[in-house]
């Protein structure tokens, strides 16, 4: 068993395996736009080799590429075959070489699946494995039902629900998932119970949950779907746990014990938790200066206004004028002469106080900053 990771591995492996194909290629397509795979498929049928295209017949906004792409692989003597509308996506990606090896993949065949982001595949050679996804694409590419014969190789609509729940309730003491979005109602109940049992749970994507702990992955653009249970066990797939996924496309995964795959799994998982949690503090650490630096000059403010405050003081100010008014009284000014006497008083009075209120307001800010 073999375990691929993107960005990094490339396409090598999966050119390699279908340049050895002897007999036959089964492969499932939902986007492509890799001319060397494509090339690779031409290959073969001039080598002899009979290749089986299964294309999805429709994904968001690449349907007309799907169509050419049609085309062009008939065009090169392949055989082609477009799936059924009965589900709102054909969305499993995967090739089988002579029957006898699998390419089980999370990453379609494409630049941005391959070089930019986070994705996982794997090839084995497991014989249950191999017959349940020819299996599965024979009665795909018939319209023909199909029925689930392994619990490790889970199709949705049909057994990944079961076999998904099944995976989580077996964790002991961690589970590590990759997930563009997990939301799933009872998956979440599930996960809640796990980790409230003392499991420790960790996500890279999106989690519709807050006590479950999340972080988005940083860097690179998520697209894998993968689970690692106690670091002994690992689920890779095309499907989410999110309702959509589970009963109402088709998308296929593999659960596996490995231990060197599962080792590299994990050393990947904790590497992208590391860059992403270190990028999320940051942000956060970020955020937060933001916003210090917003709030001090509102601090600032309210010190200048509390220093006017407590600096006007009205005491002082009737005294000066009600002492000058007396003075004058007993001089004998008039009302006039008495009333200017008060103004001038109060305007020198207040020219005092805003000068040490501009000092003070200076001397505040310099401290706020």
């Amino acid at each position: 068993m073999k375990l691929l990771i993107q960005p990094g591995d490339g396409l090598d492996r999966l050119v390699k395996g279908i340049r050895k194909a002897k007999k036959s290629i089964e492969v499932l397509i939902f986007r492509f736009d890799r001319p060397e795979i494509e090339r690779a498929l031409a290959d073969a049928v001039e080598r002899g080799v009979f290749v089986h295209a299964l294309i999805a017949f429709t994904n968001r906004g690449g349907e007309e590429n799907l169509r050419k792409l049609e085309k062009r692989l008939l065009a090169d003597g392949i055989t082609v075959a477009r799936t059924a509308g009965d589900l709102v996506r054909y969305h499993g990606k995967l090739i089988v070489v002579d029957r006898k090896e699998l390419y089980l993949l999370a990453f379609n065949f494409t630049y941005l699946d391959i070089d930019r982001s986070r994705s996982f595949g794997l090839i084995t050679r497991n014989t249950t494995l191999v017959a349940e996804a020819v299996k599965l694409f024979e009665a795909d590419t018939k319209r023909q039902v199909y029925s689930a014969g392994s619990n490790r190789f889970l199709v949705s609509p049909v057994n990944a629900r079961t076999q998904l729940a099944r995976f989580i309730k077996g964790a002991k003491k961690e589970l590590l998932i990759y997930d563009p979005q997990v939301s799933d109602r009872a998956m979440l109940r599930l996960l809640g119970e796990r980790q409230d049992a003392g499991v420790k749970l960790r996500f890279i994507g999106s989690v519709a949950e807050k006590r479950l702990q999340a972080f988005e992955l940083k860097r690179l653009r998520l697209h894998t779907r993968t689970m690692i249970r106690d670091r002994k066990d690992a689920f890779i797939g095309s499907q989410s746990l999110r309702q959509v996924e589970l009963d109402s496309r088709r998308e296929i995964g593999v659960i596996f014990r490995d231990a060197g795959a599962v080792k590299d799994l994990v050393r990947t998982f904790e590497e992208d938790w590391a860059a992403s949690a270190s990028d999320e503090l940051k942000e956060e650490a970020d955020k937060q200066e933001v916003k210090q630096k917003t709030l001090r000059p509102r601090k600032a403010a309210k010190r200048i206004a509390k220093s006017v405050t407590k600096s006007i003081s009205v005491t002082p100010v009737v005294k000066k004028i009600a002492k000058a008014i007396s003075k004058k009284a007993e001089s004998g000014a008039n009302g006039r002469t008495i009333q200017k006497a008060a103004e001038a008083i109060a305007k020198d009075v207040v020219e005092d106080t805003a000068r040490d209120v501009a000092k003070e307001a200076v001397k505040a800010v310099s401290d706020a900053n």
